[in-house]
């Protein structure tokens, strides 16, 4: 375990962090159930995610196709119902591998992954929902489909059969997330999109009071890394 983070602790973490969503839903006037927590356990071995599945968080997020091959399989022998989103980048040949892995894809941001990601869902019969990354804050080095290119996408997609639940996004370190979540909303609101997955540890609250259903929540239940 990290310093700052021992298996005894985590059923404070989870429930402090379900405080403050249950806090921030009181304060936006949503419901709780309405805001789905993922908890991010890229690069956390499996002793470390065991004592958070004990304490009933069921849903973990994902950004490498061959570490959640070795290491959820086992998890997921013990705990059956538990979720994986893939929210890390997908490079087109691991379409077919991250359609049998994941229940949910957050990183959908180019046509070529349109065209992998609908030829393995008719491969493996899986229909897995997927956020179109957006990229919020013009930044090239990030992932995410430009702002003026997302109708496009967004048509490519549904014309492959993907099934698009949404949008994410990433905004840039170190300036305040609101205006970019707002505009995410906004965005996704106006293309008749009901999901938004916004907000990590440092700006959760502030994603949920601006419309996310989705937060990616790391640091804040694993302790900060070594």
């Amino acid at each position: 375990m990290t310093d700052n983070a021992t298996a005894s602790d985590a059923p404070q973490r989870l429930a402090q962090v379900q405080a403050e969503i249950d806090k921030a839903c009181k304060i936006a006037r949503r419901k709780p159930e309405d805001v789905t927590l993922i908890a991010i356990s890229k690069t956390h071995p499996a002793d470390e995610i065991v004592p958070l599945l004990e304490a009933g968080q069921r849903v973990y997020g994902e950004n490498r196709v061959q570490e959640t091959q070795e290491k959820w399989p086992a998890l997921q022998e013990r705990y059956s119902d538990t979720k994986l989103h893939l929210v890390g980048q997908l490079q087109s040949n691991k379409a077919e591998d991250a359609a049998q892995l994941f229940d949910c894809i957050h990183s959908l941001d180019r046509p070529s992954l349109v065209k992998a990601l609908g030829k393995a869902f008719d491969k493996t019969g899986r229909q897995v929902p997927c956020f179109v990354q957006v990229d919020i804050g013009e930044e090239e080095q990030k992932g995410g489909c430009a702002i003026r290119d997302l109708p496009a996408l967004l048509e490519q997609a549904r014309g492959a059969d993907i099934p698009v639940c949404g949008l994410m996004c990433v905004p840039p370190f170190g300036i305040e997330a609101a205006p970019y979540f707002a505009l995410l909303a906004k965005i996704a609101d106006d293309h008749g999109l009901d999901g938004r997955s916004m907000g990590m540890s440092g700006d959760y609250p502030t994603a949920i009071m601006l419309g996310a259903t989705h937060i990616r929540v790391g640091t804040a239940l694993f302790g900060a890394r070594d």
